[in-house]
């Protein structure tokens, strides 16, 4: 368009000039240096037209760069766009995860504290069951020692009657079989005078009672030993048996280990209370012979194998009935710690319910032999039936 415009003016000088010649020279001269400035002046501006276009042109080449550049720029906003899109979109996403994570650790959270509720339940629950089971076997153990010094305190009452228990015992004996009781102050002989004695053939069987001085039995046998050195007091006398018995309660049994002593002009016995009923009455055998020197040396056998035998009877039956008296204990002791606590209470009902009615022994009335002979062959029968083995024994005594 500039160039337009400056061809325009070109030609408009040029009219201009062939107007003007006219043969006045300084008129001429005056317009062809006007027309010459005027030429000049368009050269000028030309030129810098010129310049303006090759700035214009430089300024449009960077704009072109520059639009160049703007649509790269423009491409990379549309990219970065999609990209904000996307990280928008996962954004999004990622908030809904952290709300349902946040959901769930809320819910989680929930959970662990009503389990820790419930574990702080439990271990309560378990310190007062614990609590409680320390305080039943405080309770129990205080039972136990209870029953263990009522056990001692039984023993102890059981020895301190033991005398009296034994003279008794004794005097029952004579009284049903006919017997002579000498009694400790009716000993014929003074100063050292035995517990109980009876009159055998003229002779004085001498039956002195012993016990332990306390709950603490290990020197109870040592005492034993000195006390049948003791008895040779009795023995040296001439009217005295010189077959001599020591008595001992029946529980005091398991820490003796000899119940037989020769002394050398003497024998001495231990035995129980149990005992002196078949003894006495063995040695009560002999009054059948009118005088004992007349035995033959068979009766004298047989004599002295019955009483062997009725002692060695009766200290195994105090053995046996001893040993189960304990196994019985251990197995109460046992269902009262073991058991249930509902199965005990209903086992002491029971318990309570129940009563045994063994025979009572009466005055006068004489246990026959043939009687016991028909119980035994009855509890024989019902032994064959229910397959119940006998216990065989190996020990022979001929009749």
């Amino acid at each position: 368009m500039e160039f337009i415009i400056l061809a325009c003016i070109v030609i408009g000088f040029v009219v201009l000039a062939m107007y003007l010649k006219r043969p006045n020279t300084e008129i001429q001269q005056q317009l062809e240096q006007q027309l010459e400035l005027q030429i000049e002046q368009k050269d000028a501006r030309i030129s810098q037209l010129e310049k303006e276009g090759i700035e214009k042109d430089t300024t449009l080449s960077n704009v072109n760069k520059q639009l160049d550049i703007a649509s790269a720029k423009t491409e990379t906003f549309e990219q970065l766009k999609i990209e904000k899109a996307k990280l928008e979109e996962g954004l999004k996403r990622l908030e809904i995860e952290r709300n349902n994570l946040k959901g769930e650790t809320i819910s989680l959270q929930k959970a662990e504290e009503g389990r820790q509720l419930e574990s702080n339940k439990n271990i309560a629950a378990a310190v007062t069951l614990q609590q409680s089971l320390e305080k039943e076997k405080a309770r129990l153990n205080d039972e136990r020692v209870k029953e263990k010094e009522d056990f001692l305190e039984k023993m102890k009452h059981k020895w301190s009657e033991h005398e009296k228990d034994v003279e008794n015992h004794i005097q029952q004996i004579c009284r049903n079989n006919i017997i002579t009781y000498i009694s400790q102050e009716d000993f014929p002989h003074p100063r050292n005078k035995p517990d109980n004695s009876i009159e055998i053939m003229d002779q004085l069987v001498v039956f002195d009672a012993k016990s332990p001085a306390n709950d603490d039995l290990t020197n109870f046998p040592k005492y034993i030993k000195l006390q049948t050195e003791s008895l040779k007091k009795y023995a040296k006398h001439d009217n005295v048996k010189n077959d001599l018995f020591l008595v001992i309660p029946s529980n005091t049994l398991d820490v003796i280990d000899q119940f037989h002593y020769n002394i050398g002009d003497y024998n001495v016995y231990i035995i129980t209370k149990d005992a002196l009923e078949p003894i006495i009455l063995s040695l009560k055998k002999i009054e059948e012979y009118e005088f004992a020197d007349k035995l033959s040396p068979e009766d004298r056998d047989n004599v002295c194998r019955i009483i062997g035998k009725f002692a060695h009877t009766t200290k195994r039956r105090i053995q046996i009935d001893e040993f189960f008296a304990r196994e019985f204990l251990d197995t109460l002791s046992k269902a009262g710690t073991q058991l249930p606590r509902d199965i005990l209470e209903n086992v002491i009902k029971f318990e309570n319910a129940e009563k045994l009615n063994p025979p009572m022994e009466k005055r006068n009335k004489q246990i026959l032999t043939k009687d016991l002979k028909e119980q035994v062959d009855k509890l024989e029968n019902e032994m064959q039936l229910r397959e119940i083995p006998k216990i065989e024994t190996k020990i022979d005594f001929d009749s």
